[in-house]
């Protein structure tokens, strides 16, 4: 029998305590990277939320125009295409003008109008576009890509809005709060969205929403893609509108419309999104014009 010589155990061992420096020195290097590339992607998001709101004012003040707030939508591509729910938008149903607030560079954020392109009562989505494009102007805007494959039980997700830092005092030029809540998939559920449709799908977040965050994307964490748009409250089978809603408690998990749903619409409409890796687009319906409804008044 045969033992290694002194040189060679020598040798084995600082190959091995090289490579474990090499392993120790990679690993927080990764772990960084992936950090950044997570922040780069909510910056993205972030980039892409826009509050929807109605002037107040005929002019502004030297805090910009007072409004009052309803929600949030997000921008889908780079045509000033924008998702939310339905409900958030039925407030303009009856006359109205619906706005956005969009961010620019180094200024305060801007009002723009949207037009109601479509809207889906009985899942409670709705498509929106800004006037002008802020994709065509200067302004500091991203869109967020809508996933292919569906929210599972169990799946890390992620919710983001924006609010006024005064909810009842709010101005235009002053900068928003935003919310970031990560939670996980509970479970799918069926109920009514629309009192005279049938009953539709949607899925419960571990974490409970708060008012103003109707129409905000549900992102998986992994993709940074959009699985979903926050409905409102889960209670005992049925969901409550944020908008409507007094404070609920702290158990109370949120309820989120699945993107499914918002495709499908798109679809109809022949409008294109973004998949995270390519740009889908729908060839235009022929019953696609049946589906514009309450277009807000000037």
């Amino acid at each position: 029998m045969t033992f290694p010589g002194k040189d060679h155990c020598q040798s084995a061992a600082i190959s091995a305590l090289a490579a474990l420096a090499l392993t120790c020195a990679v690993s927080p290097i990764a772990a960084r990277l992936a950090e950044a590339q997570g922040h780069a992607a909510n910056d993205r998001a972030s980039a892409a939320l826009c509050p929807i709101v109605y002037p107040d004012d005929q002019s502004p003040t030297a805090r910009g125009y007072h409004y009052t707030f309803f929600g949030n939508a997000f921008f889908i591509n780079d045509e000033g295409y924008l998702l939310t729910v339905a409900h958030v938008v039925e407030n303009f149903s009856d006359g109205g003008q619906a706005y956005i607030l969009v961010n620019r560079p180094d200024a305060p954020s801007r009002l723009l109008k949207v037009a109601v392109i479509a809207k889906d009562a009985q899942h409670d989505v709705a498509v929106l576009r800004a006037s002008p494009n802020p994709f065509s102007g200067n302004y500091t805007v991203d869109f967020v890509p809508l996933s292919s494959e569906p929210a599972v039980r169990g799946q890390a997700v992620l919710a983001l809005s924006l609010h006024p830092r005064r909810l009842q005092d709010a101005h235009s030029f002053e900068a928003q709060s935003e919310d970031s809540s990560p939670g996980t998939v509970l479970s799918y559920e069926s109920t009514l969205l629309d009192k005279a449709g049938p009953a539709a799908d949607v899925f419960l977040l571990s974490h409970p929403v708060v008012k103003g965050q109707s129409g905000s994307p549900v992102l998986a964490l992994d993709s940074r893609a959009a699985v979903g748009l926050v409905e409102g409250l889960w209670l005992r089978g049925i969901t409550l509108s944020l908008a409507k809603s007094a404070p609920p408690p702290s158990n109370t998990p949120g309820a989120a419309i699945p993107i499914r749903y918002a495709i499908a619409l798109l679809e109809r409409q022949g409008i294109s999104w973004h998949t995270g890796t390519s740009l889908s687009t729908a060839p235009p319906s022929s019953t696609a014009s049946q589906s514009v409804t309450d277009r807000p008044k000037p």
